[in-house]
């Protein structure tokens, strides 16, 4: 199978958020600000949420998706994994509701996080958070955008007072090494975390292991287009569409502190 040019991927950017618009106006109905979610809600693994909601995007981002680039494979949290895609070159990696939780809680940090990857890594990505009516995109090489507007990464020049977003234990090992952080509270969408990176109010953000492709691979390249690295702790960066596509540990920062927030921590 032929790979898509870049002429194609980038044709698709309009049709890509337009279905993360669409997608999102799906799921309002069932959010509840501050409140149960009116969706129908039940666990997986005895301590995953999903909803109805989660169930409908996934169903529709996939027949939208799939018509838009039919030669791309399909991996999504809310879809039964097809190993097909692994002979496949390029594949769309979606989670329909990243921040289940969140959503089902009432809290407003949930997204839809779509990824096109090509050769194991990400060629398009688009983050669109419903109640804050940020959408979030790149086009490998064309720079990273909210709402139009180009993102960049924070200016900081220093590990201490930095602005640090993640999973506490991950915040306090950070701390013991980088000096008098500035904590944040841990947004609930990873995706949405890593987009905040992006877009300079985050000045590193940290992600536990077990993070999966669909979790991280959009967010990648709207971190690389905006001047950032999301890499594990040795500075490899996450190769998607494996057999397993899950990940460990990993930071998110301004490419220009990266060797100093990986450092951190190592130590």
């Amino acid at each position: 199978m032929l790979a898509p040019s870049s002429e194609i991927i980038s044709s698709l950017g309009q049709a890509v958020r337009d279905a993360a618009r669409q997608a999102g106006a799906m799921a309002l109905p069932f959010y509840r600000s501050g409140a149960q979610t009116a969706a129908r809600l039940w666990y997986k693994d005895k301590s995953s949420p999903v909803t109805e909601a989660d169930i409908a995007l996934d169903t529709f981002l996939k027949e939208h998706l799939s018509g838009l680039l039919p030669e791309a494979a399909w991996l999504s949290e809310e879809t039964a994994d097809n190993p097909e895609r692994l002979d496949q070159r390029c594949v769309w990696i979606v989670d329909p509701i990243d921040g289940t939780r969140a959503f089902s809680t009432g809290h407003p940090d949930w997204s839809i996080s779509i990824a096109l990857v090509l050769e194991g890594r990400p060629v398009l990505g688009v983050i669109y958070a419903p109640i804050h009516d940020h959408l979030y995109e790149a086009v490998l090489g064309g720079g990273a955008w909210c709402n139009g507007r180009r993102l960049k990464v924070s200016e900081a020049e220093r590990l201490d007072r930095a602005r640090v977003a993640g999973p506490k234990p991950l915040m306090d090992r950070f701390a013991r090494s980088a000096g008098a952080i500035q904590p944040l509270p841990k947004v609930p969408s990873l995706a949405l975390r890593l987009a905040r990176v992006a877009d300079g109010s985050i000045d590193v953000g940290l992600v536990s292991s077990n993070a999966h492709d669909w979790d991280i691979a959009a967010a990648d390249l709207i971190l690389h287009e905006a001047g950032a690295l999301l890499t594990d702790f040795g500075g490899q960066a996450p190769i998607y569409n494996r057999p397993q596509p899950r990940h460990n540990e990993m930071v998110a920062v301004a490419s220009r502190l990266h060797p100093r927030a990986i450092g951190a921590m190592r130590t």
